[in-house]
């Protein structure tokens, strides 16, 4: 199935792209494990350029949603069940993305944010793709 990007929707033709691909993940027709098409497949079924196929591709890794590695297609991540973060009264998160110490320490993807919790005991980073945050 072949779907066209409208260039008149004031919307970037990549980001049109990994809308239609998260769409796909999120309903559930592309899977964790499941290996996507070629960036030259991607392109005509979207009828762009792999250019516009690799930048949309590179912003669903920024999400979290796919691995991929140089010469390899993009995998679609496995995503580990949220745990519930309670946070205490008063507290503030922010997110922002972790250092390379961090990165390595908590085991974060590449693209994916910490939540930094700052309350009466002073700050504590958490990997952004494995909690929801729950307010008393």
């Amino acid at each position: 199935m072949r779907v066209v990007v409208d260039p008149y929707v004031g919307v970037p033709a990549y980001w049109q792209v990994a809308a239609a691909i998260r769409a796909e993940i999120t309903a559930g027709r592309l899977r964790p494990g499941d290996r996507l098409q070629s960036a030259a497949d991607l392109a005509s079924r979207y009828d762009v350029g792999v250019d516009t196929v690799r930048d949309a591709l590179a912003v669903l890794r920024g999400e979290g949603l796919l691995d991929s590695a140089r010469g390899r297609r993009a995998v679609v991540r496995e995503l580990a069940p949220l745990e519930r973060l309670a946070l205490p009264r008063g507290a503030t998160v922010r997110s922002r993305m972790p250092t390379p110490d961090e990165r390595r320490r908590h085991q974060i993807p590449e693209g994916v944010p910490v939540l930094v919790v700052t309350g009466r005991e002073g700050q504590v980073v958490y990997a952004g793709d494995r909690y929801e945050l729950a307010v008393p």
